[in-house]
């Protein structure tokens, strides 16, 4: 291998690069900072950047579904060293066919964060008030941004009234923002949503009535990300999420001549909130008989915040009828809610976004929906200071079948 530095970071390859200063092997192995593996893979099918969490993954030649099983241990030869950095969470996959990939070598997670949300609707003031309780530990500052001047200043004045006797909710600071200050933060976080179906006139999938009103919106702001050169989280909250990242990745990349230039947001920055409430629902209703209690500690959920989705009872002794029943039923709990004549969007604000935020932020395992070979899909995850590492499981053969099925489905989706 070849060992460089650059901007004081170490970095490793199979292949020669043309950067300045090369170094011995027995120099980087005394390099106690965070390591990065050189990669090329094409920016339609892969990341930018990712967590190595297994040394099968330090030289991928292609990103796909199998990113989710749990690779086999295979002698490569690597140095201890470096065996140990991985496994040390120290090691950064690095894809230097995208353009501005020295980007990644100087950015770093901030301490607290400062979280924009944009939309101050139902979702998004909910989602908010569960920042503000939640996040002091990790948050400075909330800013709010709502084309409705009354709602920016209605949730200033809410949130920064919201305080225990000790006031130790105080420190974060709540900001009312303009349009073109939005991305002046460390996560931005969408909550716009339109067309969504009144109480009593939706369909069998809700979601999806909204995905053309809101990709247009969500275009823009991906647009006005790659203007700024946004460097943080472009989180997506709004249904359906994970066509919507989708369409906020391919808007951002666009340059003038329309044409895809990579030089806008990485698909690692852009993350859907969804998944969350589906793993909560789905606890709910497995919680309801003794057949599926297991699902608490053994269940997954993976995929779409809708149609495509799939629950599995267990990940250890995985079984096809409880599965699909329990996916049936979580599938269909938004329209239980609509049929008490309210609309669903307490829990999801809270369970897929403001508690999944606080996770994501807390470098937690929680559910959301990531790039994995030019699809964004929802699955269990953690974003370390090395990037994002995907759990990887022994995933059972009908299981698996379903979850290619998934994954095509959104493939083509968009």
């Amino acid at each position: 291998m070849f060992y460089y530095i650059c901007h004081e970071k170490l970095l490793i390859s199979k292949e020669e690069y043309p950067i300045q200063e090369e170094i011995s092997e027995s120099e980087a192995e005394k390099y106690i900072g965070m390591i990065y593996a050189l990669n090329k893979l094409s920016p339609e099918r892969g990341r930018r950047s990712f967590s190595v969490s297994h040394e099968n993954f330090l030289f991928l030649k292609e990103e796909n579904l199998n990113l989710l099983v749990k690779p086999v241990a295979q002698a490569l030869g690597l140095p201890q060293w470096l065996k140990t950095a991985i496994e040390s969470n120290r090691v950064t996959s690095l894809n230097t066919m995208y353009p501005n990939w020295e980007q990644v070598l100087t950015y770093h997670q901030p301490i607290k964060w400062r979280i924009n949300v944009v939309g101050l609707g139902d979702v998004g003031g909910t989602l908010l008030t569960g920042l503000k309780l939640l996040g002091v530990d990790k948050i400075q500052s909330l800013g709010l941004y709502d084309r409705d001047i009354n709602r920016n200043e209605r949730y200033k004045y809410e949130l920064s009234q919201i305080l225990s006797a000790d006031m130790h909710e105080s420190s974060i600071k709540i900001i009312s923002l303009k349009e073109e200050e939005v991305f002046d933060c460390d996560m931005f976080v969408f909550c716009v949503s339109v067309g969504v179906p009144e109480v009593g006139s939706e369909s069998t999938d809700v979601r999806l009535v909204q995905f053309e009103g809101n990709a247009k919106i969500i275009g823009h702001y991906a647009t006005l990300a790659r203007e700024n050169n946004f460097k943080g989280i472009f989180a997506v909250v709004s249904d359906p999420v994970d066509l919507l990242c989708k369409s906020a990745y391919i808007e951002s990349n666009k340059g003038s001549d329309g044409n895809m230039d990579f030089m806008g947001l990485a698909p690692e920055q852009i993350r859907g909130y969804g998944l969350g409430v589906m793993n909560a629902r789905a606890c709910y209703y497995a919680s309801q008989q003794d057949a599926t209690k297991h699902y608490m500690n053994e269940g997954r959920a993976f995929g779409p915040h809708g149609d495509g989705l799939i629950i599995a009872d267990s990940i250890i002794n995985y079984n096809e009828v409880l599965s699909d029943a329990l996916t049936h039923s979580t599938k269909t709990a938004n329209l239980e809610v609509r049929s008490t004549g309210f609309k669903p969007y307490i829990a999801p604000a809270l369970s897929s976004g403001a508690l999944s935020i606080l996770a994501t932020i807390n470098s937690n395992w929680h559910y959301s929906a990531t790039f994995i070979g030019g699809t964004f899909m929802g699955c269990k995850n953690r974003l370390l200071p090395s990037g994002i590492e995907l759990e990887t499981l022994e995933l059972n053969e009908v299981l698996l079948h379903k979850l290619n099925s998934t994954y095509k489905l959104l493939s083509k989706s968009l």
